[in-house]
């Protein structure tokens, strides 16, 4: 098994940015469409209760603030009081490069969490049997984590640089960050990556013509038959022709 060194970046309260948005008055999917072309993304914040408080916020502003990491943020609509929250759900265009929703969820930094934690694998380059040529696959990519809202991690990092052909990097080896836990039945059931022996491309069969070769070694494009065989069908029938002509000239005369 590979020696692993797991790196979490837990998101500190004294860290949290501020994401000031407006009540969204505009409902439905082309007031939504409208609101994206006006380069705002349309979003709803859940409070405590289950209470939904819909926004909207500029797409440059978010895109900046999700760009360095930002999970746990504090909210703040029309100048009110920030509140704590999490980013619940974010939509994307499945073509263009455009964030068109977002989900948050209120919370409370004294109660635990649950959220879905990306995790990403380092030192593949390093890693012997990558350079024997395996092939190194992430398997399981986020996991469920419970902590602090303060204590969720932005990342989950797992070194596999000690990777050798054969190895498997499951979740049972890797330590949670500080404060959390994974909230999975079977850490041992949980495969994060593999690495496999390299894959063998087969090479199509080819079949081969046997061509005759003369003794200079050159291939013989044609033989003539032998003596003493009948010639082809349409020889004969053509031979035929020219005797049976002359007995009907005979004839006729």
């Amino acid at each position: 098994m590979a020696a692993l060194v797991v790196v979490s970046h837990p998101l500190m309260a004294s860290d949290r940015a501020t994401l000031t948005v407006t009540a969204r008055e505009r409902f439905g999917s082309r007031a939504s469409r409208r609101l994206r072309a006006e380069g705002l993304v349309p979003g709803v914040v859940y409070g405590q209760g289950g209470e939904a408080r819909p926004f909207q916020v500029p797409e440059r502003e978010l895109r900046h603030l999700l760009s360095e990491g930002q999970t746990l943020l504090d909210l703040k609509i029309d100048g009110g009081n920030a509140v704590p929250v999490v980013i619940k759900e974010q939509q994307n265009h499945p073509v263009r490069d455009q964030i068109i929703h977002l989900d948050c969820l209120e919370v409370r930094l004294d109660e635990e969490i649950q959220s879905e934690v990306p995790i990403e694998l380092e030192g593949s380059d390093q890693a012997p049997g990558v350079r024997e040529g395996g092939v190194l696959e992430h398997v399981t990519r986020e996991v469920t984590v419970e902590a602090l809202p303060t204590e969720i991690p932005e990342r989950i990092t797992v070194d596999v640089s000690a990777m050798d052909i054969g190895d498997t990097i499951s979740l049972a080896t890797v330590a949670p960050p500080s404060g959390a836990k994974f909230m999975v039945d079977d850490p041992e059931e949980i495969t994060i990556a593999t690495l496999s022996p390299p894959r063998v491309e087969e090479e199509p069969e080819v079949e081969e013509e046997t061509a005759l070769v003369g003794e200079d070694g050159e291939p013989i494009e044609g033989e003539e038959a032998p003596e003493g065989e009948e010639p082809a069908e349409g020889e004969a029938a053509e031979g035929g022709g020219d005797e049976g002509g002359g007995d009907d000239e005979g004839g006729g005369e």
